[in-house]
């Protein structure tokens, strides 16, 4: 499969290719083509219809790594289809996270952010400076809190864990 790099312009890097979800979770076409099934049926019980812009935007997000914003996602369409307006990838990404395919994240910058949904929980690195963002999973960080809401009184229901800080490559570059 070909790979598009896009640059946005707070520096975040993607790659059109298969989505890694911090482990490998690499989707083959069949794979696309099930979520598509999904948006689909989601789309006809809402009685909305399935055009090819919002195809093109829902299977650039599938091929996707990342977490994009819907500007960074308009662009990335845009190389394949310059016509597609920002209306139609805001509204096809908010479809996408009421079906259950993907999730929207705020983090500290205030601008919210796409990544596709996942079996697997994880939590985020994010550089204050170039805004890479790194999804990693740690089981004593797990454990960790699930000790801290038990002593506390607590039965955790969900969680978001943060991490703000500089990556190597901007420290380097300071």
């Amino acid at each position: 499969m070909a790979r598009v790099t896009y640059v946005s312009s707070s520096g975040g890097r993607a790659e059109l290719a298969p989505h890694a979800h911090g482990s490998e979770m690499n989707f083959t076409e069949a794979d696309v083509d099930a979520k598509q099934e999904t948006l689909n049926a989601y789309m006809a019980r809402k009685g909305l219809r399935s055009t090819a812009q919002r195809r093109l935007v829902s299977d650039v997000f599938f091929k996707a790594n990342g977490h994009f914003s819907i500007d960074e996602m308009l662009a990335m369409v845009r190389v394949q289809e310059p016509s597609v307006g920002y209306a139609t990838v805001y509204r096809t990404l908010k479809l996408l996270a009421e079906c259950g395919l993907a999730n929207e994240r705020r983090f500290d910058d205030g601008v919210t952010r796409y990544e596709l949904a996942g079996d697997a929980h994880h939590d985020h690195l994010i550089c204050v400076e170039c805004k890479r963002i790194v999804e990693f999973e740690d089981d004593e960080i797990e454990a960790w809190q699930e000790r801290m809401a038990s002593r506390h009184g607590f039965t955790l229901v969900s969680h978001k864990h943060e991490l703000y800080g500089l990556c190597e490559a901007c420290r380097k570059a300071e």
